[in-house]
């Protein structure tokens, strides 16, 4: 069978990055039994610099993502996953000036949480996704309601993504913060919208539906790169 070569925009955190690849991987051996796994392609940003860009620099931010499209392109890649949910925040602009085929963490997510029947949803993220409107309008789309949490808990929530989960540090004390957050709202699911929140919050540890956002586009990628060309 042919299969896709993946193309991963990742460094965003290395942390997520990782497991995306993991997963994959794992994914396709569980269904095959074989080690005929699809080509990957990644290319690693450097995540304070891309950083740096999202809070302060639109057209920058966008021509550096744009820098690791062009990359993954001439690595002869089929299709691009962005290994974040943040820079999907540029997703349209992003799919605009690329010719190659993309798939957005925000329309799988939003997929998924359709099919379950959910109608309310709270954002969990860093601050910029949480206060960005992309998840809101893909959802709307799908008549599911996004909320996020109020300003302090978006201020504990980045902190803990950025000071802890990027760098590979897992606290008990912060999961327990992050669940005592989720339990406040009355939603049907909460989107794990951070590439590293999957990390840390299990769906065994909770009563709430968790939307593993890095799990279920990794899952889309492998679909996609199973699909012959």
């Amino acid at each position: 069978m042919k299969k896709k070569r993946i193309g991963i925009l990742g460094g965003i955190s290395y942390q997520s990055t990782i497991e995306y690849y993991r997963l994959i991987m794992e994914k396709y051996f569980e269904k095959f039994q074989d080690y005929y796994s699809p080509e990957i392609v990644i290319f690693n940003l450097d995540f304070q610099k891309f950083t740096d860009f999202e809070n302060n620099d639109k057209e920058n931010y966008i021509n550096y993502i744009m820098e690791g499209i062009n990359s993954l392109k001439n690595a002869g890649v089929d299709f691009i996953i962005m290994a974040a949910n943040s820079p999907h925040a540029v997703f349209d602009e992003i799919k605009e000036k690329n010719k190659i085929p993309m798939i957005s963490i925000a329309e799988v997510t939003a997929d998924k949480a359709k099919k379950l029947g959910l109608k309310k949803l709270l954002l969990l993220g860093i601050k910029f996704t949480m206060q960005s409107s992309f998840y809101k309008e893909v959802c709307n789309k799908r008549n599911i309601e996004v909320i996020v949490p109020d300003e302090s808990e978006q201020d504990e929530i980045n902190r803990i993504i950025f000071k802890e989960l990027c760098s590979g540090l897992f606290r008990e004390e912060s999961k327990i913060k992050l669940f005592n957050i989720i339990n406040r709202y009355d939603v049907g699911g909460v989107i794990l919208g951070c590439t590293e929140l999957p990390l840390l919050l299990k769906q065994e540890a909770s009563n709430r539906r968790l939307l593993n956002t890095l799990e279920l586009h990794a899952e889309a990628a492998l679909n996609s790169a199973l699909n012959s060309v």
